[in-house]
This record gives structure tokens, sequence and C-alpha cells, in this order.
């Protein structure tokens, strides 16, 4: 009896973990896997890309989790380098184009189907922005692109376009790297994840930092130099003076393979899959990480979140279906951290639009408080705002921004809001407590104790 033929389109993090995955439950005779990844890495993390721009850390090797040669010693036919270009689901076949080889197109045929196509920058279709010298930064080419651009420019000039996640740490990695930064936020506050008020103690932290930061800026081109390359950067109304621009507005779910091939897509424009990641109406196909949208616990509804984290459960979930095991994926809180030079900022749950957008009543509180018991040496502010639903107290979401020891905090309320906890049962939480690592009241739970305080005065 013929081995099944598993085909992986993308062969990062959710694409590699489900073929090791599928391997490690049926053997070479019982599956035959192929996977094919457009780039010149496999198995990397995106994540770290900011940290090695930066200089923090080394790469790319650094942040390869398993090379090509050691995947294809466990017998996947990995091939790197090679594009596909089209799904013909009813035909059971992938086409591909081999990129290092003219060009040359191919067929492969398969049994079961993995998308792991991933997410690209934001890049607006407006003058300049294809320019050389206007870098997304989104895979290990992607970085090794801007590494050569930084290395080939003189001037010292960076302009990054968006405050979002990518945008803050490209922000931290050019400043880190000696580069005057400017970024252009078109939004009232950085960090749209965040509420505004909660943004602003950002675009203040940003400005402490040397980084100047322009809100309500939007772009409208990018100006570029006798040879073609970028050399500015145009708002409606000023000039940003740039040798290297950074885009930093965010990712779309990569879907055009699975658009073209009739597959169900959200709002956002993510492949829509069942909990065990099973593309939906479609028994033999499966798709996972940047690419799809994943079920919002809090709101219930589906969301597009681009993030490490779940790409490989993703990719771990659909190797087990795949190979014959069983295991879902049961949703999202929203839980995200980052930061810009010494601030910390994380967030979890909803946000206040995103509490109105599903019909939520709630309260807010914010609180501020320190890292540390206030006498201890090193005590820095840190700043909590929580989201609680009236009348039930239910947490609907935690911000947090601080100095050192305020990011991972979050972890605390991700997993009260994974448990359906209500303000009132996280004040009872016994929490680690020391002088060097809390005040006696943890600043979650003086959030929460404040919110319980709102919800009771709130009343129905």
């Amino acid at each position: 009896m013929a081995a099944e033929r598993l085909v992986v389109v993308g062969g990062d993090a959710t694409g590699m973990a489900a073929a090791s995955q599928a391997r490690r439950l049926k053997g070479p005779g019982e599956l035959a896997i192929t996977a094919f990844e457009r780039g010149h890495f496999t198995s990397y993390s995106a994540c770290g890309i900011p940290y090695w721009v930066g200089g923090a850390v080394d790469g790319p090797g650094a942040l390869i989790a398993r090379t090509a040669e050691e995947h294809r010693a466990r017998d996947i036919d990995l091939r790197l380098r090679t594009e596909v270009t089209e799904l013909d689901l009813d035909g059971g076949r992938v086409r591909t184009r081999d990129l290092e080889d003219g060009g040359k197109e191919s067929w492969t045929g398969f049994d079961k189907l993995v998308l792991a196509t991933g997410a690209r920058p934001i890049r607006p279709r407006l003058p300049g922005f294809d320019a050389p010298g206007v870098h997304g930064v989104q895979t290990l080419d992607d970085g090794q692109a801007l590494l050569e651009t930084l290395a080939a420019t003189e001037g010292r000039r960076a302009v990054v376009i968006g405050a979002g996640y990518i945008g803050v740490e490209m922000a931290e990695a050019l400043i880190n790297r000696g580069y005057q930064v400017t970024v252009l936020e078109a939004r009232e506050q950085p960090m749209s994840t965040l509420d505004p008020d909660m943004g602003a103690l950002v675009h203040e932290a940003m400005c402490g930092l040397g980084i100047e930061t322009v809100r309500g800026a939007a772009v409208t081109e990018v100006l570029t130099g006798p040879a073609g390359r970028a050399c500015a950067v145009a708002t409606e109304d000023a000039r940003y003076e740039a040798d290297v621009v950074v885009l930093g507005m965010g990712v779309r779910p990569e879907t055009t393979l699975a658009a073209a091939a009739g597959l169900p897509l959200g709002e956002s424009g993510g492949l829509l899959t069942d909990l065990a990641m099973r593309v939906r109406g479609h028994d033999n196909v499966w798709a996972g990480g940047d690419c799809v949208e994943v079920l919002d616990l809090i709101s219930g509804r589906e969301r597009h979140i681009a993030l490490g984290t779940h790409a490989n459960k993703h990719g771990q979930i659909i190797g087990t279906n795949v190979g014959g095991g069983y295991a879902t994926f049961p949703g999202v809180v929203g839980t995200a951290v980052s930061k810009i030079c010494d601030l910390e900022i994380a967030r979890t749950g909803l946000l206040e639009r995103q509490a109105r957008a599903a019909g939520l009543r709630f309260v807010t509180v914010t609180i501020e408080s320190t890292s540390r018991a206030g006498y201890y040496p090193g005590a820095r502010p840190m700043h909590v705002k929580m989201l609680a639903e009236r009348r039930t107290g239910r947490l609907l979401g935690v911000q947090i921004v601080g100095r050192e020891g305020a990011g991972k905090r979050v972890d605390i309320a991700a997993v009260a809001l994974t448990a359906g906890m209500t303000v009132e049962q996280m004040t009872t939480l016994d929490l680690g407590y020391a002088p060097p690592f809390s005040p006696v009241w943890d600043p979650v739970l003086v959030a929460a104790r404040k919110a319980t305080a709102a919800v009771r005065e709130a009343g129905v």
C-alpha cells in the first residue's frame, strides 16, 4: 500500500511543526511529507528579527530552531526557494516554481494539505513604498536585506512608519544601532493594540528615549532621490528625511493562494478553521499560524492574531491530526507583550473598543503602582488598566505599561481570563511576594480590587 502524501505550504513555525509532529506519529512508509518554502530559511523565530537587527542577538543562525538538513534527516522532503503558485484542490495537487532554477514549474500531488503561508507586512499602494531602501520585516530574508541596506548606507536617519509592535521594536533596534529615529503613526497614539490612554504612556516614554514620535501623521509618499532610493517620507503637512525606511504598520494574513482556490476567509482575510485546525468544509486541508483567524474566548468572535506562540501550537495540533491522533485548539485571549528599550508593554483580553463591538457593558479602572516594594531599591512605576463586565464582574481585559517587571505580569491576567474569573475572585489569588519582586499587593491585584469596587458601584 502506497504511503499517504502530505504537502506543507510554508516552512516556518506552523508548517514545520506540523510536518515534524506528523512524522513522529507516522513513518516514511505510512506518510510521505513534502514541504515547500520560498525563502532561504526554515523553522526560525521571526519575533527575534528586531533583536538581530539591533545587535542584541546573533543571526540568522541563532534564530533558527531546526535547519533544513535536520528536517531532511527525519525524512521530510523540504524544498527551499520553492514557491507554491496554485492550489488544485479538486485534482489534489499544488503547482510550484523553483526560484533558483529559472522559474521551472511542476506539480506535486497530495492526499493531505497543510497551509502555513504566514502573514505579509502591510505595504500601502502609495508612491515610493516599493523603492529600494524601504523594508518590511517579516522573514529572515527581510532582516538580512535590511541589515545589508544599513551596512551600505552612510547616513544615520531612519523613519519607521507605524507604531505597532513591529514599529516600536524596530525603533529600538535602530536606536541601538546609533540611528536618529522618527516614528510616524497615523493614529492618535502609538500601539493601537492598547487603549489610547495607555498608548499615551508609550508615546511619552518613546519621546523620553529620544525617539521622535509623531502622532496623527498619515504618510502620503516615500520620496526618492536621483538613484531611485528612498530619501524621505512625506505626510500631509511635513517631510522627514530618511536614509532607510522601515514599515511597522502591521501584517495581514497571506491567503492569496487560499482565496484563489475558493477556501473560506474571515473578516480580516484569514482562513477559517474548525477546532482541529481543519479548513472549514475541506476534510483534507488544514491551516494554522499567521494565515488563519482564531476564536477569541472573551468576545466569542474570530480574530487575526499573528504570534509565534499560536503558530507553534497550531502546528503541533495539525501534525497530531494529520498523523492519526486527535487534538484541538480552543482559542485565545489575545495576550501579547513587547518592549521598547526599558519600557515594557503588555495586554491581554479586550480593549474598550473591542468590548463595545462585542456588545458588552463594562467598567474600567487604571492604577499606578510599582514593580517592587516602594522602599526596595530599583522600584519602578507601573500602570495597570483593567476592564470588567458590569453586573457579573467577569474580567474582560488588562493592559500594563511599565519598566522592568511589568510585562510578564500580564500572564496573571491571561490565566484569569482563560479560567473565566471575576475581578473579585482575582483579589484572592495567592501570588508570590517578597520586596525585591512585588509590593505586598501586586499591581494586578490592586487593579482587581479597584475594579471590584467599580463593579459594585455600577450595579446592573
